[in-house]
């Protein structure tokens, strides 16, 4: 009951934190960007009591929460909570509008693409940056008429596959619209890929010109590297973001925040603390149960607090060097 009563106490400002996670980002850049990726990602956060907005997922054959979240690299821009009885893309509009905005009073010129899987190839977004001038690469679902459209290309790899004995991918660029979401045709560029368990065909749409990005490097060098924002999104797991029990779906966006802020840390102490240590790119996991979890005495006295360490504890060299590098 005194937990309930002190969390009855807790207010807090949803705009306010949702500005902060976008300060935090530009404070760390002394330089400002040429260009930035916004990597946009919906995950499910299981629920196993009676939440708000309790709803059944059939993807995740699961009741849960589909929280959205957004990173620039490896640094967290949005934790947005919402339930589960909505598109992947619900509200991404409001939210990427929000940042951009905010990027753009303090960067006016920088560049800004935004990037995520075939959950967001909706009309609202990609028409929202083509009038925003924000350039998107998004995945795009395959259907009948994208395979007609690669037929050749994709024989050609059936016949790579045959001579070589291995995986063969043929890379194509068209302009294609659907017949009634799209309001105008837009570029496409496909993987006709052929493996030993058969056709693999892949799909993305994009606003970046031939020119800036020819078909197979969009595809392999900058659609592809958004796959490690899915490690970014298992560290919030890491963090306690699961934690959903409270009965307010207020309550529960605050706790969604509390590990927001946490990995904000975290991911600060690994980039500035761990940097050029074997430790760069630990999982937060790693850093927190090695790092941060460890036992020690502490004593204050007037002029200073003392922190006493096992002589055994195996990473006190790199303690001591996040800790010099942190204090520089």
């Amino acid at each position: 009951m005194a937990l309930c009563v002190a969390w009855d106490k807790i207010s807090y400002s949803a705009e306010s934190m949702d500005r902060l996670l976008t300060d935090l980002f530009m404070e760390s850049h002394p330089v400002p960007p040429v260009q930035i990726v916004l990597d946009l990602d919906a995950t499910d956060i299981p629920l196993y009591g009676h939440q708000p907005e309790r709803f059944f997922h059939g993807y995740y054959d699961s009741y849960c929460y589909l929280p959205l979240y957004i990173f620039a690299g490896d640094q967290l821009l949005c934790a947005r909570l919402r339930p589960a009885n909505q598109d992947a893309a619900a509200g991404a509009v409001a939210e990427v509008s929000r940042i951009v905005f905010q990027l753009r009073e303090r960067w006016p010129e920088m560049k800004i693409v935004l990037r995520a899987d075939s959950g967001f190839c909706r009309e609202e977004l990609m028409g929202w940056c083509e009038h925003n001038h924000v350039d998107y690469i998004f995945g795009l679902a395959r259907n009948k008429r994208l395979g007609a459209i690669i037929g050749k290309e994709m024989h050609q790899a059936h016949i790579l596959h045959q001579s070589s004995g291995k995986a063969a991918r043929v890379f194509a660029e068209f302009s294609y619209q659907t017949r009634k979401s799209w309001s105008s045709a837009r570029r496409v560029v496909a993987k006709a890929e052929y493996l030993e368990k058969g056709e693999n065909p892949r799909f993305v749409v994009t606003s970046l010109t031939a020119e800036q990005w020819a078909a197979q490097d969009l595809y392999e060098k900058l659609y592809c590297a958004r796959g490690e924002m899915e490690n970014r999104i298992k560290e919030q797991m890491c963090l306690f973001a699961d934690r959903l029990s409270t009965d307010e779906m207020k309550g529960n966006q605050l706790r969604l925040y509390f590990s927001a802020m946490a990995y904000t840390l975290m991911e600060a102490l690994r980039r500035l603390g761990l940097k050029g240590t074997a430790w760069a790119e630990a999982q937060v996991d790693t850093i927190r149960l090695k790092l941060l979890k460890i036992g020690a005495i502490v004593r204050v006295s007037v002029r200073r607090v003392l922190l006493q360490l096992s002589s055994a504890y195996p990473w006190k060299d790199l303690y001591s060097q996040a800790f010099h590098a942190l204090r520089c």
